[in-house]
Parts: structure tokens; C-alpha cells; sequence
């Protein structure tokens, strides 16, 4: 029997992404902006397709501009990230829309957070959508950031399966 996360996979043109999981860029705008933080002119938007199966995450990564995550089709995402200047740890669960329950279709990652993510099942299909646009210049993993990964570890071990 076809496995649907290989048969997206394929369709979808998607290839291994650095922080774990499969992606493909679906958008590069052509317009630029100057972020009001120092880095040079960016893309103004970009989008990528983002999948995860069962047992892969994407490791905490941190991105200089804020993120929004669309879920598309599979099973609910758990998204979490972590505001080390306020120590805020937010999580939210992305999932078909369900009016009754917590899951939404759609969150945002604010700039400058950790963030990360799982699938709760088999496999989930998102959308990530980054303005100003993602640009490797403004990606740290965490694991690539001794301190940070020193004060997670400290601040909230439950996270630490993320790195």
C-alpha cells in the first residue's frame, strides 16, 4: 500500500530540510524590504511546503523574522517555541479547523524565537510562510548555540528532545 508522506514527498518535489522533515520553496517574492533591525534588504515574503512523518521533528532553529505555519492535510502538528528573553514557552496544536476544540488551522512564530515541531501521527503536511523572507543568513540551530542550549536544557529539560 502507497504511503501518503512518500507520495507528497514525491509530488511535491521535496528534499531533506536542515532542521529535520522534508520541504520545498513554492515562493520567493520579488520585492525587497529593509528589516528596522540592522540585517540588509530581504525577500518580502517566502514560502516553503514542510512535511514531518511519524518520529521526525524539526529541531529547535530560530529564524530573525516571524513565521507563519499553515497546517495543510495528515495528522495535528505540535508546534512549540521558546521566548528566551522572557522565558515564555508557548505551544499550540495545528490541526484541520475545530471550532470546539484547541487545535487551529494557523499560528506565528514571533522573530527571534525557538521554535520546533512534531508530528502527532503519521505524517503532517504544513505551509511556512516567513516575512520579511527566510534568508540561511538569519537561521541559527539551537545545537549550533552552546549558551542557548545550556540555558533550554537548564529552563525547560522537557524541551530538550528537540535539539
Amino acid at each position: 500500500m502507497p504511503d501518503r508522506a512518500d507520495d507528497l514527498i514525491r509530488q511535491l518535489e521535496m528534499r531533506p530540510h536542515p532542521e529535520g522533515g522534508h520541504f520545498r520553496e513554492v515562493y520567493r517574492s520579488s520585492r525587497t524590504v529593509r528589516p528596522d533591525d540592522g540585517r540588509p534588504p530581504r525577500l518580502s515574503l517566502t514560502t516553503i511546503y514542510f512535511l514531518l512523518r511519524a518520529g521526525e521533528h524539526s529541531a529547535l532553529h530560530r529564524v530573525q523574522s516571524d513565521e507563519v505555519w499553515h497546517f495543510y492535510e495528515g495528522d495535528p502538528l505540535e508546534l512549540v517555541w521558546w521566548d528566551a528573553s522572557s522565558d515564555a514557552v508557548t505551544r499550540a496544536q495545528l490541526a484541520e479547523v475545530d471550532v470546539s476544540g484547541t487545535a487551529r488551522p494557523v499560528a506565528t512564530v514571533p522573530a527571534g524565537c525557538w521554535q520546533a515541531a512534531r508530528s502527532t501521527g503519521r505524517y503532517t503536511l504544513v505551509g511556512c510562510t516567513v516575512g520579511p523572507g527566510f534568508d540561511f543568513a538569519d537561521f541559527t540551530m539551537i545545537r549550533d548555540d552552546a549558551e542557548a542550549t545550556g540555558e533550554l536544557r537548564r529552563r525547560h529539560p522537557e524541551l530538550a528532545d528537540y535539539i
